[in-house]
């Protein structure tokens, strides 16, 4: 079972109709019909949205995480995205036989106090793309733009937040969960390090995608998680 896990503050119904991703479930989730169709349940797509959302991220996720239910590949993932690959569980089921975390673009090395996965400091100086791994494309609709950040698939010290996958039984396994103090910034690169730090093995994979977004603007509140993120990973 493939589940995907986001959170947005449109209602429900909003969210199908408007939400890149919203629009996108409804070519993924399996209409009923399908349950009679002899698809193998490891590719089955389910969804867990939280609608009208005004909790931080790694309260969703950790909720899917910790989920008493039989064991599933959790696809963490934006609410602005387009999920354009409709051999989107193949892929994974594919990506995670190499690595334990896959997301869709990430950074080879980690350097110290670095505050984003694709910058070398806290200017925005992009890493070398030597450095980086993976394509996105960018746009207000499907099939935009694609940014090319380096050669992928390749093993990574950090992911890009915007979509992330990864089986809960590894994630249980190994003990790796979202730090809630990181509630809509910095809970990436925490939780890659985190991951890192118990042992896990992090990549990118070829997973087509537009995000709508470039990024949140850093204003205080992006200021004050950076310092917290900073302090917990000094040492």
């Amino acid at each position: 079972m493939i589940e995907i896990v986001s959170a947005t503050r449109l209602p429900q119904a909003d969210f199908f109709n408007r939400a890149a991703l919203g629009v996108s479930l409804q070519r993924l989730l399996p209409a009923p019909r399908v349950a009679q169709a002899g698809i193998d349940d490891s590719r089955r797509v389910a969804a867990y949205i939280a609608f009208e959302n005004r909790r931080g991220l790694p309260h969703i996720y950790n909720e899917r995480i910790t989920a008493e239910e039989t064991d599933a590949i959790l696809v963490f993932v934006h609410d602005d995205v387009w999920l354009e690959d409709f051999f989107l569980a193949h892929r994974l089921l594919d990506a995670l036989k190499t690595y334990d975390v896959v997301g869709v673009a990430g950074n080879r090395r980690r350097l110290e106090n670095q505050c984003a996965w694709a910058y070398v400091d806290d200017k925005f100086t992009q890493d070398d793309h030597a450095n980086l791994s993976g394509l996105v494309a960018h746009g207000l609709t499907p099939f935009g733009k694609v940014t090319f950040f380096g050669e992928t698939p390749a093993q990574c010290e950090l992911l890009d937040g915007v979509f992330l996958a990864a089986r809960r039984s590894v994630l249980r396994a190994a003990n790796v969960l979202f730090d809630p103090r990181f509630d809509f910034h910095f809970y990436d690169l925490d939780f890659c390090r985190t991951a890192r730090q118990n042992g896990l093995r992090l990549g990118t994979w070829p997973i087509s995608i537009t995000h709508q977004s470039y990024g949140s603007a850093k204003n205080d509140h992006w200021r004050q998680k950076r310092e917290a993120y900073l302090e917990k990973w000094k040492s």
